[in-house]
């Protein structure tokens, strides 16, 4: 007969919780870095991510961006 093992609800809920931080940072990296190089080059990258138009910094632009990205990956 097959042995069936249970994992503690805690440890799925710590476990989804580190993917969301992993998936969080990897987009936020992705955005900054393509803000980072268009703003190098002076290009007006701001109208390429949906919902940064109107911020003034490029930190709040980015991070503007990615909350943005993020609501589209439900």
């Amino acid at each position: 007969m097959a042995q069936i093992t249970t994992v503690p609800a805690s440890s799925h809920a710590a476990q989804d919780t580190r993917t969301d931080e992993a998936v969080f940072l990897v987009s936020f990296i992705f955005v900054l870095l393509i803000a980072l190089a268009a703003q190098m080059l002076f290009l007006e990258w701001r109208a390429w991510l949906p919902g940064a138009e109107g911020e003034k910094s490029l930190i709040k632009g980015v991070r503007s961006g990615v909350y943005t990205f993020m609501s589209h990956l439900n």
